[in-house]
């Protein structure tokens, strides 16, 4: 046997080890059994107050940030920013979040997936995340990544307590939580941008342009 035959040889039997394995566990279990022999690599140190961090490194994207203690006061805070920037009173939102006392703050809400036409989406999110600013969405019939992507303003309103340090913690919620993985997971981390034109950078040309995050705990 030569050289070749022999590395051959050893890759063959490899894969045909690690095949059996994985076909012998249920996928939860190899799933759980492959990250067990990865651990993680080398972590930022991060602070106790993960939504100081958040909205520190949020306001650095580009996102603006408000927030308030009762999710009531949501649709006030929305109307008044909408009006500071001469926007559409109303939009379209998430089902779970239409329940929120939107007319009451002359805002017109529509609980259903985003159209081309929707100037305002509005979005809870899965999680977010400390070290980047960034929020965690999972697609679904209940959380239309339409909402998310469409409009200019993406509005989404986070629940503080479920803001994680880093982008390893989320994916490891998601396993504890989901029983079957979405469709689609997307991340946010402030208006859609680019540079590729002469290093320029230009917002909204792959999806909002702007990004407005509400910190506000679920009731």
């Amino acid at each position: 046997m030569n050289a070749r035959d022999a590395i051959l040889g050893r890759i063959r039997n490899a894969r045909s080890d690690k095949g059996q394995s994985l076909q012998a566990a249920a996928p939860a279990d190899a799933i759980a059994s492959h990250l067990a022999r990865h651990p993680r690599g080398p972590a930022p140190a991060m602070p106790d107050d993960l939504p100081a961090r958040f909205r520190e490194r949020a306001l650095k994207l580009s996102s603006d940030v408000l927030e308030t203690a009762d999710r009531k006061e949501v649709p006030a805070l929305l109307a008044r920013y909408l009006n500071e920037r001469k926007l559409p009173p109303g939009g379209v939102c998430w089902p779970s979040l239409i329940g929120l006392p939107w007319s009451g703050a002359g805002l017109d809400m529509q609980s259903r997936p985003a159209r081309d036409s929707d100037l305002v989406g509005v979005t809870g999110a899965f999680c977010a995340i400390a070290e980047t600013g960034t929020l965690m969405l999972l697609s679904g019939a209940e959380t239309p990544a339409t909402t998310s992507l469409l409009p200019e303003t993406h509005v989404a309103v986070i629940d503080p307590r479920r803001i994680v340090a880093t982008m390893e913690d989320a994916w490891d919620l998601l396993r504890r939580e989901c029983k079957q993985p979405p469709r689609a997971v997307n991340f946010v981390s402030g208006p859609s941008r680019t540079a590729d034109i002469e290093q320029t950078v230009t917002l909204g040309a792959h999806g909002p342009y702007r990004v407005l995050l509400i910190l506000a705990p679920a009731q």
